[in-house]
C-alpha cells in the first residue's frame, strides 16, 4: 500500500493496539482518522505522526456513521466487545474494503470446558489454532471476567455471520508502548524497590503466550491487503517464560537478584505471576504467516 490516499479508520484506536497499528500504517503513508471520545486521551505521538482524531462515540449510531463517512480501504474496530456492539457496525461496512475486529484469545475453551478468565485453569496441551472449541455467545455483563470472552464470541458471530470481509484478531497477553495495565509492572515495581529475590512459582516455567502490539500492527497492515472473513491468532513468535520475562525485565534494568524457584508444594500464592500457566498457553500462528505476516 503506497499513498496517501488510503483511508484507515481505527475506532478506539488510542489504546495499546490501535496506537500499534495507527503508527504502522502512518510509516506506510495511509491516512489515519483515530475515533475517540476525549481528545485529551489521544496519545500525542499520533497526532505528530499525522494522525487525525474524530471526537466520536464507538457506540453511538449517528456518531459512528460520521465517522465512517464516504468509507475506508480498512476499519480497525478496537471497541467491539459484545454482539450488539457488532450488530451497531455492520450497517456501515458496506463501503468499507478490509474490516479487523479485535478479539481475545479468552474465547477459547479447554477439553473440560474452562477458559484462561474461568475459576478452574484451563489445559492446552499444544497450541490452540484458530479452529479450536470455544465458548458459547453470551449477552451478559463483558466487563466481568464470565462475561468478557463469552460476549467476544458473541461479537466473533455476527460479524463473521454477515458475510462481510471481516477479519476476527485473537491475541494474547498484549505488551508494548501506551497499554493502560502492563503486567510486567509487577516484575519492575520490585526492582525499583530495589528487591534482593524475586519468587516464583512452579519454578517460573509456567507461561502465557505473549503478544506484542506492534506484531498485531503488522498482522493488520497484511489483512488490509488480503480482505476476507476469517479469524487469525496474533501472537510473537516465541513465548517466553515468566523465568524469562523477569530475567528480561532485570537485565534491562540493570538489577540483579537471587531467583527464588519454588516447588509445587509451595504456597501457590507464593511467587504467581500474570504468565503462570502450567502447561503454558500457545497460540497457533501459522494461519497468519501462510497469509504473508511477518512478525516484527
Amino acid at each position: 500500500m503506497q499513498g496517501i490516499h488510503e483511508r484507515a479508520l481505527i475506532l478506539g484506536g488510542a489504546g495499546v493496539l490501535g496506537r500499534a497499528v495507527s503508527h504502522r500504517l502512518l510509516a506506510a503513508v495511509w491516512s489515519v482518522h483515530v475515533t475517540g471520545s476525549d481528545v485529551t486521551k489521544m496519545p500525542t505521538d499520533l497526532l505528530e505522526d499525522g494522525a487525525r482524531f474524530l471526537a466520536s462515540d464507538r457506540h453511538e449510531n449517528e456518531q459512528l456513521a460520521r465517522a465512517v463517512g464516504a468509507g475506508a480501504e480498512l476499519l480497525v474496530d478496537a471497541a467491539c466487545y459484545t454482539g450488539a456492539h457488532a450488530s451497531t457496525l455492520l450497517p456501515h461496512l458496506a463501503d468499507v474494503d478490509s474490516t479487523v475486529m479485535f478479539s481475545s484469545k479468552a474465547v477459547y475453551v479447554d477439553a473440560a470446558g474452562n477458559h484462561v478468565n474461568s475459576d478452574a485453569v484451563p489445559h492446552f496441551h499444544a497450541p490452540i489454532p484458530e479452529t479450536a472449541a470455544t465458548l458459547d455467545p453470551g449477552h451478559g455483563d463483558f466487563t466481568t471476567l464470565e462475561g468478557y470472552g463469552t460476549n467476544k464470541a458473541a461479537a466473533e458471530h455476527v460479524l463473521l455471520d454477515s458475510g462481510a470481509p471481516v477479519t476476527i484478531i485473537r491475541a494474547s497477553k498484549v505488551h508494548g508502548a501506551g497499554a493502560s495495565n502492563p503486567r510486567e509492572w509487577m516484575f519492575l515495581k520490585r526492582i525499583l524497590d530495589r528487591r534482593p529475590a524475586v519468587f516464583l512459582a512452579d519454578s517460573g516455567r509456567g507461561g502465557d503466550h505473549t503478544t506484542a502490539a506492534v506484531n498485531t500492527a503488522a498482522l493488520v497492515e497484511t489483512v488490509a491487503a488480503h480482505p476476507a472473513a476469517r479469524i487469525l491468532n496474533s501472537a510473537d513468535p516465541d513465548a517466553p517464560t515468566g523465568l524469562q520475562i523477569t530475567r528480561t525485565i532485570a537485565t534491562h534494568m540493570g538489577h540483579h537478584w537471587r531467583e527464588v524457584l519454588l516447588d509445587g508444594i509451595a504456597d501457590p500464592d507464593l511467587g504467581d505471576h500474570p504468565w503462570n500457566s502450567t502447561p503454558p498457553i500457545l497460540l497457533d500462528t501459522s494461519a497468519s504467516v501462510a497469509l504473508g505476516y511477518r512478525p516484527v
